[in-house]
């Protein structure tokens, strides 16, 4: 079995991975922030509308490397069973393949103008983007957080870098942008081929042992799969209406907002990246105590960040003035990373630790139902895109609070007040960010983050009190290690 997680390896894994999403951090910058400066308006929203679909081609594994993840997350690389590993990567690879190809064909003969450029490379992305995740994974649930690094790295830099040529030769169509992503996934997967060459080449198991794998996998991994796509569905059903109508200018703007809401997102997702391997690995009784205490890290931490929107929106007012109107939609939908991030490091991470992907799948389907509802109403019959991107921040607080819910339930730990300083805090935010000039939003936000931070004084104090207690328990313990050797 895999080896336990100590807090030091833990620490290091997500140094590791936090240094990676600085890597990262800069590429979004020049993608999120450059590009849009040095291309057309119109341009950039195409490119958005293909970076919208593409980010749903990873449901075409339908569950299988959910599965993988599930089954094999114990274990650690040498442990793992190769033959059974080689033999769901090639029917990954064939499947992926005859998709590809049949999207590919359906949007040539079927689609015109930009769209049919759109989803061409959308059909090649179903074998890119699948590839990358299951090698993305397999250095996950192995606790090779190194290797993940370098993956993720390599990815995004050749992305960073072909796009930094493509707009020093002023390159305005969108599709060489779209060609970009596909080469960083191409450098990604070669990365994944090196470090996962034993899960690539060798011998496979025979055919009919292979599909029993694979009916194993899918079976343990979809509902997982169906549970964090339909919560992606939250946000990208949001874009999907916003696409369909109104124009794609409007369209190119709102997602704007929405990558620039993405980057506050980096470092929650590094820290997610370690976690789940983590959970999987420790005491199952000390499962609570450290929900509590990451939570009590999170919120306060999340609700600070916010602060820095106003002086960020003077400056990207200054650099993109085209897009003075995401700024305003940016600040209704930031405190968005405050409910994702929740879901994203902990309510899922929990729930799958304890084999809840029912209870995952029912609360994101709830949660994907009240949102078709009120992202509809408010596109199509009152026509307000303020109302459908409050919307969205309504949808996204109720998965996080319902799966939150499931979540204490299991461990048995209340905090109803924390729901609703937080809902305060929310509201306060957007108004604050919406109505009032920037320094003045700036004052009442800061106020109104005062006092978040007086009403939870003692739980602030107590968890220094326990980071202090536990940073001399380890100290002593490597002390008393070095004297034993």
């Amino acid at each position: 079995m895999a080896q336990k997680i100590t807090t030091k390896k833990f620490a290091t894994n997500v140094i590791i991975s936090i240094a990676v999403q600085i890597i990262s951090l800069a590429v979004s910058v020049i993608l999120n922030l450059v590009v849009p400066k040095l291309i057309d308006e119109y341009q950039y929203a195409y490119w958005q509308v293909y970076v919208l679909y593409v980010g749903y081609v990873g449901i075409l594994h339908f569950g299988l490397l959910d599965g993988l993840v599930l089954r094999y997350s114990k274990y650690d690389y040498e442990e793992l069973d190769r033959e059974r590993l080689r033999s769901q990567f090639k029917i990954l690879l064939i499947f992926t393949s005859v998709i590809t190809l049949a999207m590919a064909a359906i949007s040539v003969f079927m689609l015109g103008g930009a769209y049919k450029y759109i989803f061409v490379f959308v059909a090649v992305g179903v074998v890119t983007k699948n590839l990358i995740t299951y090698n993305s994974y397999m250095f996950q649930i192995t606790n090779r957080i190194s290797k993940y690094a370098v993956l993720t790295i390599t990815q995004r830099v050749v992305y960073g870098l072909v796009t930094v040529i493509l707009l020093a030769l002023k390159a305005n169509d969108f599709y060489w942008y779209c060609i970009a992503d596909l080469i960083g996934d191409a450098a990604g997967i070669a990365i994944g081929a090196i470090f996962n060459r034993g899960l690539y080449f060798g011998k496979s198991l025979k055919l009919s042992d292979a599909f029993k794998e694979l009916k194993d996998n899918v079976s343990s991994g979809i509902l997982l799969m169906i549970a964090n796509w339909s919560a992606m569905l939250l946000v990208g059903g949001a874009k999907m209406i916003v696409q369909w109508h109104w124009d794609e200018l409007l369209f190119g703007k709102v997602s704007f907002a929405f990558s620039v809401s993405n980057l506050f997102l980096v470092f929650i997702t590094a820290i997610s990246v370690v976690l789940f391997p983590s959970l999987k690995r420790i005491d199952e009784n000390k499962l609570p105590e450290m929900y509590k205490t990451v939570r009590s890290i999170l919120s306060p931490l999340l609700f600070f960040m916010m602060i820095f929107y106003f002086a960020g929106c003077w400056i990207l007012n200054m650099w993109l003035p085209k897009y003075s109107d995401s700024l305003v939609y940016l600040g209704v939908l930031l405190p968005i990373i405050i409910y994702s991030s929740k879901v994203s490091l902990l309510t899922n991470n929990y729930l799958k630790v304890y084999r809840k992907e029912k209870t995952m799948l029912i609360v994101n389907l709830i949660s994907i139902t009240v949102g078709i509802v009120v992202f509809s109403l408010c596109a199509f019959l009152f026509d307000s895109l303020f109302a459908l991107l409050s919307g969205v921040v309504f949808v996204i607080m109720l998965n996080s609070i319902l799966s939150e819910i499931c979540v204490l339930r299991v461990i048995k730990v209340r905090i109803v007040k924390d729901f609703i300083f937080e809902a305060i805090m929310t509201v306060g935010f957007i108004l604050a960010a919406v109505l009032l000039p920037l320094w003045m939003g700036c004052l009442v936000y800061a106020g109104l983050f005062v006092l978040y931070g007086i009403a939870n004084y003692k739980s602030i104090v107590q968890l220094f009190k326990q980071i202090f207690a536990r940073r001399k328990k380890s100290d002593n313990d490597d002390v008393n290690k070095e004297v034993e050797e």
